[in-house]
């Protein structure tokens, strides 16, 4: 039999809809006996080895996400252009069978992430080479999605985040022209969020990519940044093949462009 106070205890760990691990639950002090045991009873519904829900209720991906978000030692968000489609800025959406989510995080991805059946393919990008640690636990640079009533709310990067990332991924997944169009909807982004961004960011391509840009566009938080005080880096970089050198932020581009 299953300890009724355990029992309790897990009911509260894994709501309705959200997943956990069994190391996550151990650490929660549910034991493993009471854990394989849960499992053995049905009390436990094993996705994949060690990877549970606790009622077979249809699950989401924000669901899974939102179960990272609260089991991962380093923060994980929806970051890119997943985070500018939940502001409702990125124009269209991918076509596929699967709907990709993006995913930026210091952690390594799950093993069992994209193994879980969901209609949802997760792109793990780590942030590494963009974002200092201290700066993905600053929760004004993110937004919240509460996307269930009686769940815990999904964290997403803001755009002006959001967008540096896309930016970091052109042109090996997103297009100059659909970042262009990106830029073009992006006239309210915070000044502020955006100086103390490019001031953290590592990505010399994304704020290079991101001024320029900007630029095209004349958006009216432009004047309010400071240029001088950001790390850009030294000498060419090439981005577009066989495109146009553009000598005020040394970047190639397309020639149309």
């Amino acid at each position: 039999m299953l300890n009724a106070e355990s029992r309790k205890r897990l009911r509260s760990l894994i709501p309705a809809g959200l997943i956990a691990t069994k190391t996550w639950l151990q650490e929660n002090d549910l034991n493993p006996h009471f854990i394989d045991n849960a499992v053995k009873s049905g009390t436990l519904i094993s996705l994949k080895p060690g990877v549970y829900m606790r009622e077979p209720a249809p699950l989401l991906w924000k669901g899974v996400v939102t179960s990272l978000q609260r089991m991962q030692e380093h923060p994980v968000h929806v970051g890119g252009l997943t985070a500018l489609e939940l502001d409702g800025l990125a124009h269209y959406q991918s076509r596929g069978k699967l709907a990709s989510v993006q995913l930026y995080s210091a952690a390594p991805m799950p093993t069992w992430l994209n193994k879980l059946g969901i209609n949802t393919h997760f792109d793990y990008h780590s942030t590494r080479k963009i974002w200092p640690e201290s700066l993905m636990h600053e929760k004004k640079f993110l937004r919240e999605e509460v996307w269930h009533d009686s769940l815990p709310a999904l964290h997403y990067s803001g755009p002006e985040k959001a967008m540096l990332e896309v930016l970091n991924d052109v042109p090996k997944t997103i297009s100059f022209e659909h970042a262009d169009q990106l830029m073009q909807g992006l006239s309210t982004l915070s000044p502020r969020k955006i100086d103390a961004l490019l001031r953290a960011c590592s990505s010399i391509k994304a704020k290079r990519l991101f001024m320029w840009l900007a630029e095209r566009h004349n958006h009216a938080w432009l004047k309010h940044l400071h240029p001088e005080a950001y790390d850009f880096g030294s000498g060419k970089r090439e981005l577009a093949k066989a495109g146009r050198l553009d000598n005020k932020w040394n970047i190639t581009v397309p020639k149309e462009m």
